[in-house]
């Protein structure tokens, strides 16, 4: 496994990222990145460190579950990782680690010539401790059709040549979460195609340096964040997201996994049980951000004097009950996990998509409790730092900013934190993260509508009905 530092050396390779409309010479070091590439670096140097994250000399989060203690195992060492970051990361490497390592588990589901380069991926990514990030999202030019139908040629991301050595791809994709940090990008396209979209039905991992890709990142939030006193959350976890563009990109046949094939997308994904293992993964980290708002709640209630008002425990309790049902059903998927039949032990798909469901209003509501806990009070916040420690402005402060027991500064920067998790640009891009995390609602809830034992419930209900008839209108039960 390599270090941290192996890890931000490697960021150097001639990467082109763009951040207001200007490419960044070396993102370990440039203040909108800094802080994300430090943050994934301690994570390697974190498992590098562990036995807990050790399995044949590689981490065990690359690699595949094949046993009950296996998926045991992986839930340890992604709530390790989780808990560095307290949840704010939604895509570190463990989560297209995941996906490749079920890729991997399942080769019958690509391509007979395509394969081994599977294979090979998730070998290269364990081998090398690889941060892949994925765009798997096609452009928004329009949410109502498909990109054969889209004026303009190769917007979506598409093939454009075809060579004895690989293939030439054009066109964009979204929305690669950690790209300008990641060491390859994977893609794909996740939306469903038809079959006249066959140029766009590709998947396949590029370097993030490779010649003609480019990262246009949105607005970074780290550089705008004054200090960590401030801004603690935004100076250290902001990830970026980005639109990547592939200016007629060569992509090597061994770097290739899906070409020209619409169902092989989808088979991709669902048939090989990535898409179960990638999202208990993301699941793991939602339940230890999940408790982290927790203990944000509790400790403003505390400091405020009102944690035991009837109406603020039960604010505390319905939040409590939130957080929980996440947390109870990344162990029931565990729990009622099986093997399939290539021996990959899957999460149990019920239990994961009946809570990814639900994700899209679980956040929002725990997000508006705490808003409700801390009031007005992280508003009178004073501006920065920098009031804490003027001659000037600090008596006052301390003074009119305190809690019984608890010091100006200590009570200033418990409130700063809570502003930076539900208030911050930081925080309002976490909350349409978490809300569109699984796709529009209706495709998180599809997918727990599909994987609900809708059969045993029915055979219930039939059963019932059936052991009563008219007769028995007149009858005393």
């Amino acid at each position: 496994m390599r270090t941290g530092a192996e890890y931000l050396a490697s960021l150097k390779d001639g990467r082109r990222v763009y951040v207001d409309g200007a490419v960044v010479e070396d993102v370990a070091h440039h203040p909108a990145f800094a802080p994300i590439a430090r943050t994934i670096g301690e994570l390697f140097d974190l498992a590098a460190a562990d036995d807990r994250f050790a399995v044949d000399g590689v981490n065990r989060l690359f690699t595949t579950p094949r046993s009950r203690e296996d998926l045991a195992a992986f839930r340890v060492a992604a709530t390790v990782w989780a808990e560095h970051t307290h949840g704010w990361v939604g895509r570190s490497p463990d989560h297209v680690g995941a996906f490749a390592a079920a890729f991997a588990a399942h080769p019958e589901a690509f391509a007979d010539d395509l394969a081994p380069n599977v294979t090979a991926f998730q070998r290269r990514i364990a081998e090398h401790s690889l941060y892949v990030s994925y765009a798997i999202i096609p452009p928004q030019v329009s949410r109502a059709s498909t990109a054969s139908a889209w004026e303009g040629e190769f917007v979506q991301v598409g093939v454009v040549a075809e060579r004895p050595d690989g293939i030439v791809v054009r066109g964009a994709q979204m929305l690669a979460t950690g790209g300008a940090v990641a060491d390859e990008i994977l893609v794909s396209c996740i939306k469903p195609l038809t079959a006249e979209d066959a140029d766009f039905a590709v998947s396949f991992a590029v370097p993030v340096g490779a010649e003609g890709v480019k990262l246009l990142c949105r607005r970074p939030y780290a550089p705008a964040a004054t200090s960590g006193y401030d801004y603690p959350l935004s100076s250290r976890f902001d990830e970026t997201d980005a639109l990547v563009v592939f200016d007629d990109v060569f992509v090597p046949w061994e770097r290739v996994f899906v070409f020209r094939d619409v169902g092989g997308l989808r088979r991709q994904f669902f048939d090989t049980g990535a898409h179960v293992l990638g999202n208990w993964q993301a699941q793991i980290r939602f339940s230890v951000k999940l408790r982290f708002l927790m203990g944000l709640a509790r400790k403003v209630a505390a400091v405020n004097g009102v944690d035991k008002f009837p109406g603020v425990v039960e604010k505390l309790g319905e939040s409590a009950s939130l957080a929980s049902l996440v947390e109870s059903a990344v162990l029931a998927a565990e729990y009622a996990a099986r093997p399939d039949d290539q021996g990959l032990w899957r999460p149990d798909p019920q239990a994961l998509y009946g809570v990814m469901g639900l994700q899209a209003e679980l956040y929002p509501r725990v997000l508006a409790i705490l808003r409700d806990l801390v009031g007005g009070g992280v508003l009178q916040v004073p501006s920065s730092v920098a009031d804490m420690t003027s001659e000037q402005t600090r008596p006052d402060v301390d003074r009119y900013v305190h809690s019984p027991g608890v010091p100006a500064e200590d009570r200033v920067k418990l409130f700063k934190l809570v502003w930076d998790a539900i208030g911050s640009e930081f925080a309002g891009r976490h909350h349409q993260y978490e809300m569109f995390y699984a796709g529009a609602p209706f495709v998180a809830k599809g997918h727990a509508f599909r994987n609900y034992d809708f059969d045993t419930a029915l055979a219930e209900v039939d059963s019932f009905l059936a052991s009563y008839g008219a007769s028995h209108g007149t009858e005393t039960p």
